[in-house]
């Protein structure tokens, strides 16, 4: 991970400084900022690909090639926090129209593109980024996201009317007066958003047969995997012995030379996923890890973790306890850079509140809306959780290829007219042998529960020792949006306030099941609630 920053307006520089270095644990390995006739661009490097100082960002550009010395009358100043899959075939298109490059960087050729294609060059990526763009022709700038929002990205108005963009909203709160998301798919241009491409709306279903369908999740998904094995710094997988996690790991032992390094976590006394992990992990041969919590370790990082994710959101705050323990046990005892997760599976085959879909029309509803928002939930604790600890998310199951591919089958083969959840990304590894049979077709369990059911319940013991009833009917009055309805949630709230005051509606909403179906019309977000839990949870 990396984290940049974009002021539009030239303020003071010491500002610019002082907002980036918010996020220095995302490039602790150096910060460079540029001023541009009109404003500043500045970044925090983590070195992945290309790691000799060549590499380092704002890439500036002129006359087609990439300049070392700060010169105002660069053609492009840009600044990313991405990678680039399939950048060296696009590089070796742009030397042949006689860009020359002086890194191994993927970022590098961006300015480049930029100026072979304009804003079309958003469409032609294959990437997870978020970038920063200076046109020093047009003294204007351009800011862009991926269309899932892997890479993160905010932004927000000044009293003056300038816009300021960074990879955080801790970089800019207090500077602008409200902060929001930067939409994934979109790009910025002269004050407006344009909306290049919205992943979770396919332009078409497709009806491809049953076999078709197994050999496309299960190609694509592998070529998703390969590209993020790219890396020129070491690379390191999160096992929790679920379905998601373990095909991404076994997959990648597969394609690997030598073993991969797995690390899982869990509650001291009640984890049900570190047997699971152990499995898989003996089954692929992986150097594995375990790292084993507390209640006093889960209740003392509580604030720093909100202060972290920066979101109030119920499920999103107690998934990312032990995500942001064992990255930050990663970080203190191994040298890896890069980290493979299993985010985003749920979201395109379903959840188990997806079981109640009453049709499929309604199914793929959900779908699209869950792929629409997840940069506010999943792929936020993915992204803070990791980067804070100095390491880079990469994440498979957001493969533009493959979402693109998932989102367009037709929704009633991947309803649960099986009896087994995810049943079509199953079937589709069912021959490939990369994971214990066993693995493959147990049913899910909740990413919090499976750290330990205790932890949910040590998290609510804090809010409930925290207010008396009479409290907590006068504390949430304060808040007339996103409203909390339960002591933990506001205790989650009023952290939040204390570090982002005001700026609540970075997150749409709390994530909770729809509502609206039979079965799902329940008070607290954790599939444990739901009729259809059954063996989950064991």
């Amino acid at each position: 991970m990396c984290s940049i920053i974009g002021f539009l307006t030239a303020d003071e520089r010491k500002e610019v400084e002082e907002a980036l270095l918010k996020t220095y644990s995302r490039g602790p390995d150096a910060t460079k900022i540029i001023k541009t006739k009109s404003g500043y661009l500045g970044f925090n490097r983590l070195s992945i690909m290309g790691p000799t100082m060549n590499g380092m960002q704002p890439f500036m550009y002129k006359d087609k090639q990439t300049i070392t010395n700060e010169d105002e009358t660069a053609d492009v100043v840009l600044v990313c926090n991405g990678e680039i899959y399939g950048f060296r075939s696009q590089k070796e298109e742009l030397i042949a129209k006689g860009h020359k490059f002086i890194s191994e960087s993927d970022c590098e050729i961006l300015p480049a593109m930029y100026l072979e294609y304009g804003t079309d060059m958003f469409e032609k990526l294959d990437a997870e980024f978020a970038l920063i763009l200076y046109d020093g022709k047009n003294d204007s700038y351009i800011a862009a996201r991926d269309p899932i929002g892997i890479r993160p990205l905010y932004y927000g108005q000044k009293k003056d009317g300038s816009y300021v963009f960074a990879s955080e909203p801790k970089n800019i709160v207090g500077i602008v007066e409200n902060i929001l998301p930067f939409p994934p798919g979109h790009y910025f241009k002269d004050g407006e958003f344009v909306c290049y491409k919205d992943i979770s709306k396919p332009k078409a279903l497709h009806d491809d047969d049953l076999d078709t369908i197994y050999k496309n999740i299960h190609d694509k998904l592998i070529d998703g995997i390969k590209k993020r094995l790219d890396s020129d710094m070491p690379v390191g997988f999160l096992l929790s012995g679920g379905l998601d996690s373990s095909l991404v790991c076994g997959i990648a032992s597969s394609l690997s030379d030598k073993p991969i390094e797995t690390w899982a976590i869990g509650m001291d006394i009640d984890a049900i996923d570190l047997k699971y992990a152990r499995q898989v992990a003996d089954y692929i041969h992986s150097n594995h890890h375990e790292v084993i919590i507390t209640k006093k370790d889960v209740q003392e990082a509580l604030e720093e973790v909100i202060k972290i994710l920066g979101t109030y959101d119920i499920t999103t705050i107690r998934a990312s306890m032990g995500m942001y323990l064992v990255c930050k046990y990663i970080h203190e005892t191994s040298d890896v850079r890069v980290i493979l997760t299993g985010e985003i599976s749920d979201e395109i085959f379903g959840y188990k509140y997806t079981d109640f879909a009453p049709s499929p029309e309604e199914f793929q509803k959900e779908a699209e809306k869950r792929i629409h928002e997840i940069h506010m939930y999943d792929v936020l604790r993915a992204d803070r959780c990791i980067s804070v600890n100095s390491l880079e998310a990469r994440v498979p199951f957001g493969d533009l290829d493959f979402v693109d591919y998932c989102m367009a089958i037709n929704p009633d083969k991947k309803m649960n007219h099986y009896n087994k959840g995810k049943y079509l990304l199953r079937k589709a590894f069912e021959e490939e042998n990369c994971i214990p049979e066993e693995i493959l077709w147990r049913e899910k369990a909740a990413f919090s529960d499976a750290v330990g059911h205790s932890l949910k319940d040590d998290l609510v013991e804090v809010a409930e020792n925290t207010y008396s009833d009479e409290a907590y009917e006068k504390a949430i009055k304060k808040y007339d949006f996103a409203t909390p309805f339960t002591k933990e949630s506001l205790l989650y709230r009023e952290i939040f306030e204390k570090y982002y005051p005001n700026q609540a509606k970075m997150v749409i909403d709390f994530w909770m099941p729809n509502k609206n179906w039979e079965g799902c019309n329940v008070s607290d977000p954790s599939a444990r609630v739901l009729s259809n839990y059954g063996e989950s949870g064991v």
